[in-house]
Protein backbone atom coordinates (compact mmCIF):
# COMPACT_ATOMS: atom_id res chain seq x y z
CA UNK A 1 0.00 0.00 0.00
CA UNK A 2 1.52 3.32 -1.10
CA UNK A 3 0.28 6.69 0.05
CA UNK A 4 0.98 10.08 -1.41
CA UNK A 5 3.34 12.01 0.87
CA UNK A 6 1.53 14.40 3.18
CA UNK A 7 1.41 17.83 1.61
CA UNK A 8 2.26 16.57 -1.89
CA UNK A 9 -0.84 18.39 -3.19
CA UNK A 10 0.74 21.69 -2.22
CA UNK A 11 -1.00 22.27 1.13
CA UNK A 12 -0.86 20.67 4.56
CA UNK A 13 -4.18 20.27 6.39
CA UNK A 14 -4.67 22.66 9.33
CA UNK A 15 -5.15 19.77 11.77
CA UNK A 16 -4.27 16.08 11.93
CA UNK A 17 -5.68 13.47 14.26
CA UNK A 18 -3.16 12.14 16.76
CA UNK A 19 -2.68 8.40 16.63
CA UNK A 20 -3.01 5.92 19.48
CA UNK A 21 0.74 5.81 20.19
CA UNK A 22 0.96 9.63 20.10
CA UNK A 23 -1.77 9.95 22.71
CA UNK A 24 -0.15 7.20 24.80
CA UNK A 25 3.16 9.11 24.92
CA UNK A 26 1.30 12.33 25.74
CA UNK A 27 -0.52 10.59 28.60
CA UNK A 28 2.61 8.89 29.91
CA UNK A 29 4.48 12.19 30.16
CA UNK A 30 1.44 14.21 31.32
CA UNK A 31 1.86 16.55 28.40
CA UNK A 32 5.55 17.30 28.94
CA UNK A 33 7.83 16.84 25.92
CA UNK A 34 9.78 13.56 25.94
CA UNK A 35 13.03 14.29 24.07
CA UNK A 36 13.80 12.01 21.13
CA UNK A 37 17.23 12.79 19.72
CA UNK A 38 19.32 11.81 16.70
CA UNK A 39 23.00 12.67 17.21
CA UNK A 40 25.49 12.61 14.32
CA UNK A 41 29.18 12.82 15.21
CA UNK A 42 31.68 14.38 12.79
CA UNK A 43 35.40 14.90 12.54
CA UNK A 44 36.91 17.89 10.79
CA UNK A 45 35.99 21.52 10.62
CA UNK A 46 32.50 22.35 11.89
CA UNK A 47 30.06 24.35 9.76
CA UNK A 48 29.05 27.78 10.96
CA UNK A 49 25.81 28.31 12.80
CA UNK A 50 24.65 30.55 9.95
CA UNK A 51 25.27 27.75 7.43
CA UNK A 52 23.26 25.24 9.48
CA UNK A 53 20.45 27.76 9.91
CA UNK A 54 20.42 28.44 6.17
CA UNK A 55 20.06 24.71 5.43
CA UNK A 56 17.24 24.34 7.96
CA UNK A 57 15.44 27.49 6.75
CA UNK A 58 15.59 26.20 3.18
CA UNK A 59 14.11 22.77 3.95
CA UNK A 60 12.07 22.74 7.16
CA UNK A 61 8.88 24.20 5.66
CA UNK A 62 8.73 21.24 3.22
CA UNK A 63 8.92 18.56 5.95
CA UNK A 64 5.45 17.85 7.42
CA UNK A 65 6.70 16.58 10.80
CA UNK A 66 8.28 19.97 11.45
CA UNK A 67 5.12 21.95 10.74
CA UNK A 68 2.86 20.66 13.54
CA UNK A 69 2.52 21.02 17.29
CA UNK A 70 0.22 19.28 19.75
CA UNK A 71 -3.00 21.17 20.46
CA UNK A 72 -3.56 22.12 24.07
CA UNK A 73 -7.28 21.45 24.16
CA UNK A 74 -7.71 18.20 22.18
CA UNK A 75 -5.70 15.21 20.91
CA UNK A 76 -4.71 16.58 17.52
CA UNK A 77 -1.75 18.12 15.73
CA UNK A 78 -2.16 21.71 14.58
CA UNK A 79 -0.26 23.20 11.68
CA UNK A 80 2.04 26.14 12.38
CA UNK A 81 2.63 28.51 9.48
CA UNK A 82 6.06 30.05 9.44
CA UNK A 83 8.89 29.77 11.95
CA UNK A 84 11.91 31.77 13.07
CA UNK A 85 14.97 29.62 12.39
CA UNK A 86 16.93 31.15 15.28
CA UNK A 87 14.32 29.77 17.69
CA UNK A 88 14.91 26.23 16.43
CA UNK A 89 18.62 26.04 15.55
CA UNK A 90 21.21 26.59 18.29
CA UNK A 91 24.93 26.31 18.98
CA UNK A 92 26.82 25.21 22.08
CA UNK A 93 30.42 24.44 23.10
CA UNK A 94 31.19 21.50 25.36
CA UNK A 95 33.65 21.85 28.27
CA UNK A 96 37.24 20.69 27.86
CA UNK A 97 36.72 17.61 30.03
CA UNK A 98 33.68 16.37 28.06
CA UNK A 99 33.81 12.83 26.71
CA UNK A 100 32.50 11.66 23.31
CA UNK A 101 28.99 10.97 24.66
CA UNK A 102 28.50 14.42 26.18
CA UNK A 103 26.60 15.82 23.17
CA UNK A 104 24.07 13.01 23.55
CA UNK A 105 23.68 13.71 27.27
CA UNK A 106 23.13 17.38 26.50
CA UNK A 107 20.16 16.47 24.29
CA UNK A 108 18.47 14.79 27.27
CA UNK A 109 19.35 17.58 29.71
CA UNK A 110 18.33 20.65 27.71
CA UNK A 111 14.66 21.61 28.16
CA UNK A 112 12.50 21.46 25.05
CA UNK A 113 10.29 24.17 23.62
CA UNK A 114 7.04 24.46 25.60
CA UNK A 115 5.59 27.35 23.60
CA UNK A 116 3.34 27.36 20.57
CA UNK A 117 6.12 26.44 18.15
CA UNK A 118 6.47 22.92 16.75
CA UNK A 119 8.51 20.92 19.31
CA UNK A 120 11.78 20.30 17.46
CA UNK A 121 15.24 21.79 17.35
CA UNK A 122 18.69 21.35 15.81
CA UNK A 123 21.93 21.78 17.74
CA UNK A 124 25.45 22.36 16.46
CA UNK A 125 27.61 21.03 19.30
CA UNK A 126 31.34 21.79 19.30
CA UNK A 127 33.47 19.19 21.06
CA UNK A 128 36.68 19.85 22.99
CA UNK A 129 38.83 17.79 20.57
CA UNK A 130 37.94 19.68 17.40
CA UNK A 131 35.10 17.36 16.47
CA UNK A 132 31.48 18.37 16.37
CA UNK A 133 27.99 16.92 16.38
CA UNK A 134 24.76 17.79 14.64
CA UNK A 135 21.74 16.89 16.74
CA UNK A 136 18.12 16.75 15.63
CA UNK A 137 15.58 16.57 18.46
CA UNK A 138 11.80 16.19 18.62
CA UNK A 139 9.06 15.38 21.10
CA UNK A 140 8.45 11.61 21.07
CA UNK A 141 4.70 12.24 21.10
CA UNK A 142 5.12 13.81 17.65
CA UNK A 143 7.62 11.41 16.09
CA UNK A 144 9.15 7.94 16.41
CA UNK A 145 12.74 6.90 15.73
CA UNK A 146 12.20 5.86 12.10
CA UNK A 147 10.33 9.10 11.39
CA UNK A 148 13.15 11.03 13.06
CA UNK A 149 15.67 9.23 10.83
CA UNK A 150 13.87 10.30 7.67
CA UNK A 151 13.31 13.83 8.96
CA UNK A 152 16.94 14.29 9.99
CA UNK A 153 18.05 13.01 6.57
CA UNK A 154 15.72 15.34 4.66
CA UNK A 155 16.58 18.30 6.87
CA UNK A 156 20.38 18.02 7.11
CA UNK A 157 21.85 15.75 4.43
CA UNK A 158 23.50 17.36 1.39
CA UNK A 159 21.70 14.92 -0.94
CA UNK A 160 18.86 13.23 0.98
CA UNK A 161 18.31 9.60 0.05
CA UNK A 162 18.21 6.17 1.68
CA UNK A 163 16.89 5.58 5.20
CA UNK A 164 15.00 2.86 7.09
CA UNK A 165 12.78 0.69 4.86
CA UNK A 166 9.04 1.23 4.71
CA UNK A 167 6.57 -1.16 6.31
CA UNK A 168 5.19 -3.87 4.03
CA UNK A 169 1.90 -5.00 5.65
CA UNK A 170 0.64 -8.58 5.61
CA UNK A 171 -2.31 -10.38 7.13
CA UNK A 172 -1.46 -11.76 10.60
CA UNK A 173 -1.77 -15.38 11.61
CA UNK A 174 -3.98 -16.63 14.41
CA UNK A 175 -0.90 -17.15 16.56
CA UNK A 176 0.13 -13.54 15.93
CA UNK A 177 -3.27 -12.23 16.98
CA UNK A 178 -3.20 -14.40 20.11
CA UNK A 179 0.24 -13.03 20.98
CA UNK A 180 -0.90 -9.45 20.47
CA UNK A 181 -3.92 -10.00 22.71
CA UNK A 182 -1.67 -11.65 25.29
CA UNK A 183 0.55 -8.57 25.38
CA UNK A 184 -2.51 -6.36 25.95
CA UNK A 185 -3.78 -8.56 28.78
CA UNK A 186 -0.28 -8.68 30.26
CA UNK A 187 -0.48 -4.98 31.01
CA UNK A 188 -3.02 -5.74 33.74
CA UNK A 189 -0.99 -8.43 35.49
CA UNK A 190 0.94 -7.94 38.70
CA UNK A 191 4.31 -6.20 38.27
CA UNK A 192 6.99 -8.44 36.71
CA UNK A 193 10.12 -9.12 38.74
CA UNK A 194 13.09 -7.30 37.18
CA UNK A 195 15.64 -7.25 40.02
CA UNK A 196 18.40 -5.56 38.02
CA UNK A 197 16.30 -2.49 37.24
CA UNK A 198 13.39 -2.43 39.69
CA UNK A 199 13.12 0.52 42.03
CA UNK A 200 11.80 4.05 42.29
CA UNK A 201 12.60 6.42 39.44
CA UNK A 202 14.58 9.48 40.50
CA UNK A 203 13.68 11.65 37.50
CA UNK A 204 17.39 12.00 36.68
CA UNK A 205 18.92 10.09 33.78
CA UNK A 206 22.40 9.19 32.59
CA UNK A 207 23.67 8.00 29.21
CA UNK A 208 26.54 5.78 28.10
CA UNK A 209 27.35 4.00 24.85
CA UNK A 210 29.75 1.91 22.79
CA UNK A 211 30.56 1.64 19.08
CA UNK A 212 31.37 -1.45 17.04
CA UNK A 213 31.62 -2.28 13.31
CA UNK A 214 28.29 -3.19 11.76
CA UNK A 215 30.04 -5.97 9.80
CA UNK A 216 30.90 -7.62 13.12
CA UNK A 217 27.24 -7.92 14.09
CA UNK A 218 26.33 -9.18 10.64
CA UNK A 219 29.04 -11.85 10.76
CA UNK A 220 27.94 -13.13 14.17
CA UNK A 221 24.30 -13.20 13.10
CA UNK A 222 25.07 -14.87 9.78
CA UNK A 223 26.99 -17.65 11.50
CA UNK A 224 24.02 -18.39 13.76
CA UNK A 225 21.19 -17.83 11.27
CA UNK A 226 20.18 -14.57 12.97
CA UNK A 227 19.94 -10.88 12.20
CA UNK A 228 21.86 -7.85 13.45
CA UNK A 229 18.94 -7.16 15.80
CA UNK A 230 19.14 -10.71 17.16
CA UNK A 231 22.82 -10.24 17.97
CA UNK A 232 22.08 -6.90 19.65
CA UNK A 233 19.37 -8.43 21.86
CA UNK A 234 21.40 -11.53 22.72
CA UNK A 235 24.43 -9.45 23.69
CA UNK A 236 22.15 -7.23 25.78
CA UNK A 237 20.74 -10.32 27.48
CA UNK A 238 24.21 -11.57 28.38
CA UNK A 239 25.36 -8.11 29.48
CA UNK A 240 22.45 -7.88 31.94
CA UNK A 241 23.16 -11.47 33.07
CA UNK A 242 26.82 -10.61 33.82
CA UNK A 243 25.95 -7.23 35.37
CA UNK A 244 23.44 -8.76 37.78
CA UNK A 245 25.63 -11.78 38.59
CA UNK A 246 28.53 -9.48 39.41
CA UNK A 247 26.36 -7.41 41.77
CA UNK A 248 24.40 -10.20 43.49
CA UNK A 249 25.92 -13.57 42.65
CA UNK A 250 22.51 -14.77 41.43
CA UNK A 251 20.92 -15.51 38.06
CA UNK A 252 18.63 -12.86 36.65
CA UNK A 253 15.24 -14.12 35.42
CA UNK A 254 14.24 -13.49 31.79
CA UNK A 255 13.93 -9.73 31.38
CA UNK A 256 10.81 -8.35 29.65
CA UNK A 257 11.44 -5.50 27.22
CA UNK A 258 9.29 -3.70 24.66
CA UNK A 259 10.43 -4.11 21.06
CA UNK A 260 9.25 -1.18 18.88
CA UNK A 261 8.34 -2.11 15.30
CA UNK A 262 7.75 0.45 12.56
CA UNK A 263 4.48 0.48 10.62
CA UNK A 264 5.44 3.58 8.59
CA UNK A 265 4.16 3.06 5.05
CA UNK A 266 5.70 4.38 1.82
CA UNK A 267 4.80 8.05 1.53
CA UNK A 268 4.69 8.49 5.34
CA UNK A 269 8.46 8.87 5.81
CA UNK A 270 8.26 12.40 7.25
CA UNK A 271 4.64 12.46 8.40
CA UNK A 272 4.09 13.54 12.02
CA UNK A 273 3.07 10.95 14.56
CA UNK A 274 4.32 7.60 15.82
CA UNK A 275 3.87 4.96 13.14
CA UNK A 276 4.98 2.13 15.40
CA UNK A 277 3.72 -0.74 17.53
CA UNK A 278 5.45 -2.76 20.24
CA UNK A 279 5.77 -6.40 21.21
CA UNK A 280 6.74 -7.74 24.62
CA UNK A 281 9.93 -9.80 24.42
CA UNK A 282 11.76 -11.81 27.09
CA UNK A 283 15.53 -11.40 27.03
CA UNK A 284 17.06 -14.75 28.14
CA UNK A 285 19.18 -13.23 30.91
CA UNK A 286 18.98 -16.53 32.79
CA UNK A 287 21.32 -18.12 30.23
CA UNK A 288 24.95 -18.23 31.49
CA UNK A 289 26.18 -18.60 27.89
CA UNK A 290 25.98 -15.83 25.29
CA UNK A 291 25.73 -18.53 22.60
CA UNK A 292 22.69 -20.08 24.25
CA UNK A 293 21.16 -16.63 24.68
CA UNK A 294 21.61 -15.97 20.95
CA UNK A 295 20.02 -19.30 20.03
CA UNK A 296 16.98 -18.50 22.15
CA UNK A 297 16.68 -14.98 20.75
CA UNK A 298 16.94 -16.21 17.15
CA UNK A 299 14.21 -18.80 17.79
CA UNK A 300 11.94 -16.27 19.51
CA UNK A 301 12.25 -13.56 16.84
CA UNK A 302 11.68 -16.18 14.13
CA UNK A 303 8.38 -17.04 15.83
CA UNK A 304 7.43 -13.36 15.96
CA UNK A 305 8.10 -12.97 12.24
CA UNK A 306 6.33 -16.21 11.29
CA UNK A 307 3.22 -15.20 13.23
CA UNK A 308 3.38 -11.67 11.78
CA UNK A 309 3.14 -10.17 15.23
CA UNK A 310 3.78 -6.67 13.92
CA UNK A 311 0.78 -6.94 11.60
CA UNK A 312 -1.33 -8.42 14.40
CA UNK A 313 -0.57 -5.58 16.81
CA UNK A 314 -1.15 -3.03 14.06
CA UNK A 315 -4.54 -4.58 13.28
CA UNK A 316 -5.48 -4.71 16.96
CA UNK A 317 -4.55 -1.04 17.47
CA UNK A 318 -6.53 0.01 14.39
CA UNK A 319 -9.60 -1.86 15.67
CA UNK A 320 -9.44 -0.34 19.17
CA UNK A 321 -10.92 3.10 19.99
CA UNK A 322 -8.05 5.56 20.26
CA UNK A 323 -8.62 6.59 23.89
CA UNK A 324 -8.83 2.97 25.03
CA UNK A 325 -5.85 1.97 22.91
CA UNK A 326 -3.75 4.77 24.37
CA UNK A 327 -4.64 3.70 27.91
CA UNK A 328 -3.73 0.12 27.04
CA UNK A 329 -0.44 1.35 25.62
CA UNK A 330 0.49 3.06 28.87
CA UNK A 331 -0.27 -0.20 30.72
CA UNK A 332 1.77 -2.34 28.31
CA UNK A 333 4.90 -0.15 28.30
CA UNK A 334 5.70 1.06 31.80
CA UNK A 335 8.20 0.26 34.52
CA UNK A 336 5.98 -2.33 36.20
CA UNK A 337 5.56 -4.48 33.10
CA UNK A 338 8.81 -4.08 31.13
CA UNK A 339 12.34 -2.97 31.89
CA UNK A 340 12.03 -0.56 28.99
CA UNK A 341 12.23 -0.34 25.20
CA UNK A 342 15.01 -2.10 23.29
CA UNK A 343 15.00 -0.28 19.94
CA UNK A 344 16.95 -0.72 16.74
CA UNK A 345 17.19 1.70 13.79
CA UNK A 346 19.33 1.28 10.66
CA UNK A 347 19.89 4.81 9.36
CA UNK A 348 21.55 3.56 6.17
CA UNK A 349 24.34 5.46 4.43
CA UNK A 350 26.22 8.06 6.44
CA UNK A 351 24.65 11.49 6.75
CA UNK A 352 26.73 14.04 4.79
CA UNK A 353 26.54 17.68 5.84
CA UNK A 354 28.48 20.45 4.08
CA UNK A 355 30.56 17.76 2.34
CA UNK A 356 31.60 15.89 5.52
CA UNK A 357 30.27 12.41 6.30
CA UNK A 358 29.28 11.65 9.88
CA UNK A 359 31.33 8.91 11.51
CA UNK A 360 28.50 7.61 13.72
CA UNK A 361 24.82 8.13 14.49
CA UNK A 362 22.73 7.43 17.57
CA UNK A 363 19.02 7.75 18.23
CA UNK A 364 17.58 7.54 21.75
CA UNK A 365 14.97 9.12 23.98
CA UNK A 366 14.56 9.98 27.62
CA UNK A 367 12.69 7.62 29.94
CA UNK A 368 9.20 8.01 31.38
CA UNK A 369 6.35 6.08 32.99
CA UNK A 370 8.52 4.43 35.65
CA UNK A 371 10.99 2.98 33.12
CA UNK A 372 14.55 2.99 34.41
CA UNK A 373 16.49 1.46 31.51
CA UNK A 374 16.29 2.04 27.75
CA UNK A 375 18.63 0.72 25.08
CA UNK A 376 19.03 1.43 21.37
CA UNK A 377 21.18 0.13 18.54
CA UNK A 378 21.68 2.64 15.73
CA UNK A 379 23.51 1.55 12.58
CA UNK A 380 24.93 3.96 10.02
CA UNK A 381 27.07 2.88 7.05
CA UNK A 382 29.68 0.61 8.67
CA UNK A 383 29.27 1.54 12.36
CA UNK A 384 26.74 0.60 15.04
CA UNK A 385 26.21 2.54 18.26
CA UNK A 386 24.82 0.79 21.34
CA UNK A 387 23.29 3.40 23.67
CA UNK A 388 22.03 2.96 27.22
CA UNK A 389 19.82 5.59 28.89
CA UNK A 390 19.21 4.77 32.55
CA UNK A 391 17.94 6.20 35.78
CA UNK A 392 20.79 7.87 37.67
CA UNK A 393 20.17 5.60 40.69
CA UNK A 394 21.33 2.58 38.63
CA UNK A 395 24.84 3.65 39.49
CA UNK A 396 26.67 0.76 37.78
CA UNK A 397 24.59 0.72 34.59
CA UNK A 398 27.46 2.51 32.87
CA UNK A 399 29.14 -0.91 32.82
CA UNK A 400 26.59 -2.26 30.34
CA UNK A 401 28.23 -1.01 27.11
CA UNK A 402 31.52 -2.73 27.95
CA UNK A 403 29.67 -5.85 29.03
CA UNK A 404 27.74 -5.75 25.74
CA UNK A 405 31.01 -5.59 23.80
CA UNK A 406 32.36 -8.48 25.89
CA UNK A 407 29.28 -10.53 25.00
CA UNK A 408 29.98 -9.88 21.31
CA UNK A 409 33.52 -11.13 21.79
CA UNK A 410 32.21 -14.31 23.41
CA UNK A 411 29.81 -14.82 20.50
CA UNK A 412 32.70 -14.50 18.05
CA UNK A 413 34.60 -17.26 19.81
CA UNK A 414 32.43 -20.06 18.47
Amino acid sequence: MTRRPLGSGGCLPPTLRMGTADVAYHLATRGRPLPLAFVFAFEGRAPTLDAVRARVAERAHRIPALRYRIARDRPEFRRVDGFAVEQHVHEVWLPEDADEAEAARLMLARPMNLGRRPPWDVWLVHGPDGGHSLCYRSDHAVQDGVGAAHTARDLLDDHPQDGPPAYDPSWPTGRGLAGALGDAVGGFRAPTAKPAVDGTSSGRTALCRAHTPLARLRAIGGAQGGTVNDVYLAALSHAVHTWHMKATGTLHPPLPVAIPMSVRLPGEECAPGNRMVTARFLLPCDEPSAHRALARVVAATARLRASRRRDAVHLLVAATPRALGARLGTRMVNGDVVAGPASGVNFGTALVHQGIASRSAAVFSDVASGIRLLTTLTSQHDTSCFTVVHDATLATADELPELWLAALLELERA
